[in-house]
């Protein structure tokens, strides 16, 4: 065969010591079903790979009413999102077919229309991560018959994924109270909590965390210390530059809510002099891996982007009624590696 002709599942059969039909369930993600070895599948998809092996996604639509197709709906491409993206882009070519990867703003129609587009296309499945309106995606994929999971993002109707956004805030705001200044806490000032938008279960569970670790040290979580309006980076460089002037200095702790966020903190925490950056305790819920190079340390919670998306494609592969699973974060001390 010349490097011209064009390689077949019995090519890759051959190379490999196995049956086409083998070959054919590795490709096309239904290996578990088969009770086919992982080693063995990983084996055939890498063979694949080697001979520059691709389906033809259009013909077999055309025989099993499948695409071959896999869709993502995020809101945008934040270091988050992107890491979501990025593993779930590598878990669907692993079963041989094709990422689809569509950001939608958080904007319900736009969604609803994406979603319609992508029904035309007969996706064979859709994940969802931070969607306006999950109930109505929801409704949508079950007239047309789209299995479908929600990742990171609540749904009343479906299979969920989430985050333990509550725990992760508490052990933050804690982690971020140990590092305050101890005068600060005998006066019962406690960290401030920057950032996020407080309708989106994400934001609202962290208050709740956040909170709740303020209760049990302090006694109290003064409302006027939630400052959750926007995710937007310019609105937080606004929000801090505020609170500086009205405090007249940094508040003794900052809980950052999100890596956008924590990159308009940022802008403004530049312009002050080192001496009193190292007296504001800082933490964000999420992870930026050049954080240990600034000038001050941070605490940040690590979300567990690849089990999230392992864990919704193990509900969705399973199958059975809308189940919930809840991931827990990691902690990441300022200092540690």
């Amino acid at each position: 065969m010349t490097d011209k002709q064009k390689r077949t599942i019995y090519d890759i059969a051959e190379r490999v010591g196995a049956s086409p039909s083998t070959v054919s369930a590795a490709l096309n993600g239904s290996w578990k079903k088969r009770r086919i070895k992982k080693e063995t599948a990983e084996r055939i998809i890498q063979a694949a790979r080697d001979f520059g092996y691709s389906a033809n996604l259009q013909a077999r639509g055309l025989r099993t009413s499948n695409s071959g197709l896999v869709a993502l709906l995020i809101p945008d491409y934040n270091r988050f999102f992107s890491n979501i993206a990025q593993t779930f882009s590598r878990e669907v070519r692993a079963r041989g077919q094709c990422p689809v990867i569509v950001s939608t703003d958080r904007d319900p129609e736009e969604e609803g229309t994406t979603v319609a587009d992508l029904t035309a296309y007969s996706i064979d499945a859709l994940f969802v991560a931070g969607a306006a309106a999950p109930d109505e995606i929801s409704r949508q994929c079950q007239a047309a018959r789209i299995p479908h999971v929600f990742v990171d993002q609540p749904c009343s109707l479906a299979a969920l994924v989430v985050t333990d956004n509550r725990n992760g805030a508490r052990i933050l705001t804690d982690e971020i109270m140990a590092s305050m200044v101890p005068e600060s806490l005998a006066a019962g000032e406690g960290p401030y909590f920057i950032g996020g938008d407080r309708g989106l279960p994400a934001t609202a569970n962290r208050i709740e965390g956040y909170k709740a670790a303020l209760y049990a040290r302090l006694g109290a979580a003064p409302e006027d210390h939630i400052l959750a309006t926007s995710y937007d980076v310019g609105a937080a460089t606004l929000t801090i530059a505020d609170l500086y002037a009205h405090l007249g200095r940094l508040p003794a702790g900052l809980f950052i809510n999100s890596d956008s966020v924590f990159e308009g903190v940022l802008r403004f925490l530049a312009t002050l002099p080192e001496a009193e950056l190292q007296r504001c305790a800082v933490g964000c819920f999420d992870y930026e891996p050049f954080g240990q190079l600034l000038r001050f340390p941070v605490h940040m919670i690590r979300q567990r982007h690849q089990m999230l998306i392992q864990r919704a494609f193990a509900l969705l592969e399973a199958g059975g009624p809308p189940s919930v699973e809840i991931v827990q974060p990691e902690l990441y001390r300022a200092g540690s590696r």
